[in-house]
């Protein structure tokens, strides 16, 4: 667990400064620090807002978790999102918060393994079930509420655009479920833009993540307009705004 977890972190680094010119999580050049073995059969892996935290899962439904680069990815991005959007972890804005997550990290992943986009399995957490689980992954970008259906943990519950929005007074008001709308947009983009992710859709998402018109509380419409906004020509803004009007959200 240790050496992955100092891959997954040197990957998350290197991604940052070799894509974005982003110098660690604060762009400071924050020193990265990570804890293996957390607690007991901890089924987690998060960022505290100081280091990175890693479970050893229960080793019968979960792995260890630190066996998806994606995963550390998500997590320490979760960092980089506190030092610029600071989205507010409820309701639209939390989705939100989760999505970039999934994004970055979904690209952190291609990066280590040179994948482009069409090659990409936009899965995160994959190796993350044990084989007692019916699932791929905790959550799929391209087709959310496919990512697993199991008798333990339920169908995923992830909805692929707006018609399916679940509102609900859980998980902060559904951050992790309603992410999938942006997730898949994201999807729809890299893939109609094609090559790797990070060069064209990823580096819409980075300056959106950075766009000084967004704040704590905006909501995937206010996001959606300002990706909109982001990209660099015409044929990035139509994919943009045909991957937006796909889950349900129109921008011009």
């Amino acid at each position: 667990m240790v050496d992955e977890a100092y891959d997954g972190m040197g990957s998350t680094y290197d991604f940052y400064l070799q894509i974005f010119q982003r110098n660690s999580i604060d762009n400071q050049g924050m020193h990265l620090d990570g804890t293996v073995h957390y607690g007991n059969a901890f089924n987690n892996a998060l960022w505290n807002g100081t280091q990175m935290i890693f479970g050893d899962g229960d080793g019968d439904l979960y792995n260890r978790f630190t066996i998806s680069v994606d995963i550390t990815g998500h997590e320490m991005t979760h960092g980089v999102t506190g030092a610029t959007l600071q989205l507010l972890y409820q309701g639209q804005p939390g989705a939100l918060n989760e999505s970039i997550s999934d994004v970055f990290g979904s690209m952190v992943k291609q990066h280590v393994l040179n994948q482009t986009s069409d090659q990409a399995d936009w899965l995160i957490g994959q190796g993350l079930f044990s084989a007692k689980v019916n699932g791929r992954a905790l959550r799929s970008m391209s087709d959310p509420g496919t990512a697993y259906d199991d008798p333990v943990f339920g169908k995923d519950p992830q909805p692929a655009d707006m018609s399916g929005y679940v509102v609900t007074d859980q998980d902060k008001g559904g951050v992790h479920i309603n992410s999938g709308i942006p997730n898949r947009a994201f999807y729809l983009v890299a893939s109609a833009l094609g090559g790797y992710s990070w060069e064209k859709a990823g580096r819409i998402w980075y300056a959106t993540l950075n766009d000084s018109s967004l704040s704590s509380t905006s909501d995937f419409q206010a996001f959606a307009q300002a990706t909109c906004g982001n990209a660099a020509d015409d044929t990035e803004r139509a994919a943009v705004i045909d991957a937006w009007g796909t889950v349900g959200i129109t921008v011009s």
